[in-house]
């Protein structure tokens, strides 16, 4: 590969230092993605800038290194998060096999420019705040039992509401985002291709053919809709009974573990939260219409009052998505078939269509 010569940056220079005392630095290039070939053959793009750097030790051993800092692109590594486990994962896996080159060292880039090693880390943590109160699941339970929704519940619904519609007033970053929403809705590991697979072949009202087909009609759905990139928006990504919380008495929401980014389709989030409120009234169908059925007539009116009434065109995949973690015996394994069916039905009934109608929602629960 073709180089040019540069400075070695500060924070790496510290580094060798400590991995290799008293090594003398020989040379110093950067490297390019493809600058030998020519023609048809010729590569245009590479996943990074790396830099060479040959080293000379005391004892006359020389060394010869390769400093990877990734870099951005739409091809999985927009977020920091996907180019660390990229660089994580290299340094798992370079030394599995005989004659691949050694993985030396892995880290991150501080921000005083000083490189931070990761080689002795383990499994990552997160330490966070905590929210106080309790999950607004519970509070769904007990409407679905009562079947009644007092005036807090109301206020809290309407609470839930608001604060999705002022988040999805804000612009994500970068149209690739809303693309990538898509993407890792149906091909992810944590979305549908990964959830289907996730089945055991013995669900009742939950057989590999039916799955199938629901997984294939998502596919179409991402092709149709993933250039709408005009709808990228500041997103939640999990905006479910168990990441909302209130404390007792409030009115004010306590949101925990955004995900996929926080930015997408913001059908997401309302998709998310929407089909909670069937699941936790499936259990006690003849009280719906007057408790969690008047959230659920609530929710919608007000979202598509205030929000974007786009969200009916691209619901329904989403809606699959959440449907799937619920009828799976292995997230809840207390849900009886006939109910599993009906959350399945209502699924296959919106992706069949263009646009989804709430009213689906309550006919499905008579």
């Amino acid at each position: 590969m073709g180089s040019v010569n540069v400075e070695l940056p500060a924070g790496l220079k510290q580094r060798l230092t400590e991995l290799f005392p008293g090594a003398a630095i020989t040379r110093v290039e950067r490297l390019g993605a493809d600058t030998t070939g020519t023609g048809e053959t010729e590569k245009g793009l590479g996943y990074g800038r790396p830099l060479r750097v040959d080293l000379r030790q005391p004892d006359g051993v020389e060394r010869k290194l390769v400093f990877h800092l990734a870099g951005a692109d739409g091809y999985g590594h927009d977020r920091r998060a996907d180019r660390a486990a990229e660089q994580l994962l290299a340094w798992d896996t370079f030394g599995l096999f005989r004659g691949h080159v050694r993985a030396v060292d892995v880290g991150a880039v501080r921000a005083d420019g000083g490189l931070q090693s990761l080689a002795g880390a383990g499994e990552f943590y997160l330490v966070t705040e905590w929210g106080e109160g309790e999950v607004y699941a519970e509070d769904l339970r007990r409407i679905a039992r009562t079947g009644v929704a007092e005036p807090l519940d109301l206020e809290r619904l309407d609470a839930l509401v608001a604060a999705l519609v002022e988040l999805h007033a804000q612009p994500g970053t970068h149209p690739g985002a809303y693309v990538r929403a898509w993407r890792d809705l149906v091909g992810s590991g944590e979305g549908i291709a990964g959830l289907v697979d996730g089945y055991r072949a013995d669900v009742p009202q939950a057989p590999a053919a039916r799955l199938a087909a629901i997984e294939h009609q998502c596919l179409s759905w991402r092709q149709r809709h993933k250039g709408r990139v005009e709808r990228l928006k500041r997103t939640h990504g999990d905006y479910h009974p168990f990441n909302l919380v209130f404390a007792p008495g409030s009115r004010v929401p306590v949101l925990l573990d955004t995900s996929r980014g926080s930015q997408g389709e913001p059908a997401d989030d309302v998709a998310c939260l929407a089909i909670n409120f069937l699941f936790f009234g499936v259990e006690h169908r003849e009280r719906w219409s007057g408790g969690l059925g008047e959230l659920w007539r609530r929710y919608w009116k007000g979202y598509l009052a205030r929000g974007d009434a786009g969200v009916l065109e691209c619901a329904a995949p989403f809606l699959a998505w959440r449907a799937l973690v619920l009828c799976n015996p292995e997230w809840y394994p207390k849900l009886p078939a006939p109910e599993r069916d009906r959350l399945l039905r209502l699924v296959e009934r919106a992706l069949a269509a263009e646009r989804f109608d709430p009213t689906w929602g309550e006919e499905a629960m008579r």
